[in-house]
């Protein structure tokens, strides 16, 4: 796909930048609990990492950093017209942003189960980076899209917490979203350390079979950051 490809046109119900985009995510994430105790994943990893400021742009859209978390957070493979229905495209907007994804090595065409009609992608690899390097601009777009759809999330949830609560529902939900913030003093090998260290944790509660998932369990979206902090500390 050259660089100057235009997408396909997007109905005017469901575009990636509708205020109710995430209710729609959040609706169509719900699964059923289907297993008991299941194990946790052991896996090869495969890291892709991005470095180039041309494909770093190239993420800089909303439904295409929802395709992304899907795809590498399972470790399941989807259709255009599953990914769509989880991001409010059509098939066909879906189906251009995940080549466009294909271009730089971010998804991959995935086997298609028995003689099914229409292409399943998967994620290149285990784990996702990105390393701007001295570009800054299209790193930090990534980094605010990533804190809208985090945002969006807490917002939906909080709405159908409300509205649960209003039907006389969920009055005794235990405490369900955590944030915690920090400001510490690392070394670069302490970064490294600590970000390997919360890496590994989080992979003790991966699915060893995300199609398996343990009864009672309901999907839970994490996000971590470190960033360095430059401003001035107070008394300095």
């Amino acid at each position: 796909m050259s660089n100057d490809a235009t997408p396909p046109a997007m109905n005017s119900d469901g575009p990636a930048s509708d205020p109710d985009y995430t209710d729609q995510v959040i609706a169509n994430n719900e699964t059923s609990q289907t297993s008991g105790d299941v194990p946790r994943r052991k896996r090869a990893e495969k890291t892709v990492e991005i470095t180039d400021p041309k494909a770093i742009r190239a993420l800089a859209h909303a439904a295409r950093i929802e395709v992304i978390s899907e795809l590498y957070a399972t470790q399941v493979s989807h259709t255009a017209t599953e990914l769509a229905a989880r991001t409010g495209l059509t098939p066909s907007a879906m189906s251009y942003h995940l080549r466009a994804l294909q271009k730089w090595g971010i998804v991959a065409p995935a086997e298609n189960a028995g003689d099914a009609r229409e292409r399943r992608w998967k994620a290149a690899g285990t784990d996702f980076t990105i390393s701007g390097g001295s570009v800054a601009s299209p790193e930090i777009a990534v980094v605010d899209l990533e804190l809208d759809a985090f945002r969006r999330r807490a917002s939906a949830f909080a709405k159908a917490r409300g509205e649960r609560r209003q039907r006389g529902e969920g009055g005794d939900e235990p405490v369900s979203v955590v944030l915690s913030s920090n400001l510490l003093y690392l070394t670069n090998p302490q970064r490294k350390e600590l970000a390997d260290r919360i890496r590994e944790v989080v992979r003790e509660y991966e699915l060893e079979d995300p199609t398996q998932i343990p009864e009672g369990a309901e999907r839970v979206a994490t996000l971590w950051s470190m960033i360095p902090d430059d401003r001035v500390a107070p008394g300095q």
